[in-house]
Parts: C-alpha cells; structure tokens; sequence
C-alpha cells in the first residue's frame, strides 16, 4: 500500500529558530495517526504546512502522489481541517455558516442542507440551526467547526485538539465517529494533548519534541521496553518526567507567600 501523506526531510525556520528539523514520516489511507508533543514541539506548524498555511518550508511533502507546493488547492479539497482555535462568524447561524463551508468547495445547495441537518442533528444542535451563534457556548462552537470540516466528505481529515469543550456524550460521539471514518478508508491526523484519548483511537502514535520525532509506533510497539502507559513514555521521551518536583515548586508559592503575610 502507497502512504497517502509523505514528509520528507521537513524543516521549517522561524527567523534563527528552528521548529521542525528533518521530520521524516509516511502515513498509509485508513490509519487514524496520534500526534502528540509537548508546546512548541512542532506539531502546530506541521499543521499548518499540510493544510497549506505555511508554504515556506524545507522538504518535501506529496499527498496523494501530488507535490503539496505545486497542487495545493487540489489537495485542500482533499482535506478537512478542525482547528483548535478558531474565529466563527459569530451573526451567522449554523446554517448560514456551513452553508457559505459548503460553497467554497462547490458543493450543491441541496447536498449542503440535507449534510448540514444531519450532521448537526446528530451533535444535537438542529435545533439551534437558525440561532446566531455569538449567543454558543464553546462546545457548541467546536461541533459547528467539526461540521464544517467534514462537510465535504474529505478523504483526509487533520484534527487539532477536536475534543475542546465538547460534552462527554459529543466526546463518544466524535471517538465513535473516527473508527466510522477509518472504515470507510479515510486518513486521520489527530494532534492532541489528552494521553487517554489518543492511546484508545490511533491506530500509530508520532510523538515529537523539539521539532523532532522521538518515538514512532503502535502504543503496543512503544510499551514493548517499558510496559509505561502513553503519558509515561510522553513524560520520559520529552524530559517531563520531574513533573512532581516541578509540581511542588509551584505549590511552594503558595507557602512563601503565606509566610511573608505573617511578618
């Protein structure tokens, strides 16, 4: 089987910093891919150069067999793409904002109604359809941005931090949705920092630090040595595992303060 998405090579400079060096990496059609790392790793501007945000790079990266610098509105098309942050039109509605998704990929009218209903019927939210969404909450902002990223039916989906604000019952449904969308063939490439998730859903795990891959497997490949949950060889491979003395340097603010309100 051909890898979908091939990095190779990929660096990325920002000014005299270097955020990605090397990164080398092939992912297959239908693997749901777990990246994880710590802030500043290099997972955001990985992101950003696979859904052709940032164009100068260093490297090469195909997707589908296509040069990503040379066919980058034909493999948007391919792509949907949940951000962690992002800025809604607030007075649009639901229906309104997918409907204008819907257009920039050309879709039909009719298709972007009967998707846009069910989608958000399914997320509980048809009945806020017509309602402006500067009056949502958080999480019923995230599952207006995951319907707009799926809208299309993309055969490659980029998830950042998907889960941000989402009800448990909408958490179970996103999970259950990923392994639905891994059946029918489709690429996930799911950053997060929530261990427990990430460990139950990828198919392989790509752990970078300091805009290098330490650690590339399935979670039974990366616990062959240790045997260590995914936060433990997380904490191990990034050099966070004196979390606990760092813990009670922060918590001692509390006592010295305590201690000069007594002079």
């Amino acid at each position: 089987m051909e890898p979908v998405i091939t990095i190779h090579n990929l660096s990325k400079n920002y000014g005299t910093k270097q955020v990605l060096k090397d990164v080398n990496l092939e992912i297959f059609p239908g693997q749901i891919i777990g990246y994880i790392g710590p802030n500043g790793a290099g997972k955001s501007t990985t992101v950003k150069i696979l859904t052709g945000v940032i164009q100068d790079y260093e490297g090469e990266v195909t997707v589908a067999g296509m040069n990503l610098r040379d066919n980058i509105l034909d493999i948007k098309k391919m792509i949907g793409y949940v951000p962690e942050l992002a800025e809604l039109y607030d007075l649009l509605t639901p229906r309104e904002y997918l409907t204008f998704i819907g257009k920039l990929y050309h879709l039909p009218d009719p298709v972007i109604e009967s998707r846009s209903e069910k989608m958000l019927d399914s997320f509980g939210l048809l009945p806020n359809i017509d309602q402006r969404m500067d009056s949502f909450s958080k999480g019923m902002r995230q599952k207006v941005l995951i319907t707009a990223g799926l809208l299309h039916n993309p055969s490659i989906v980029i998830l950042d931090e998907p889960l941000s604000g989402l009800d448990a019952n909408a958490v179970l449904l996103v999970k259950e949705l990923l392994q639905v969308l891994k059946q029918e063939g489709k690429t996930i490439f799911y950053c997060s920092h929530m261990m427990d998730v990430v460990e139950k859903v990828s198919d392989r795990i790509v752990l970078i630090d300091k805009g290098e891959i330490v650690a590339n497997g399935t979670i039974s490949e990366l616990r062959m040595e240790t045997g260590d949950s995914l936060e433990q060889i997380f904490a191990k491979l990034t050099s966070a595992d004196n979390a606990g003395r760092k813990a009670d340097e922060f918590a001692a603010a509390f006592s010295e303060q305590n201690n000069n309100s007594d002079l």
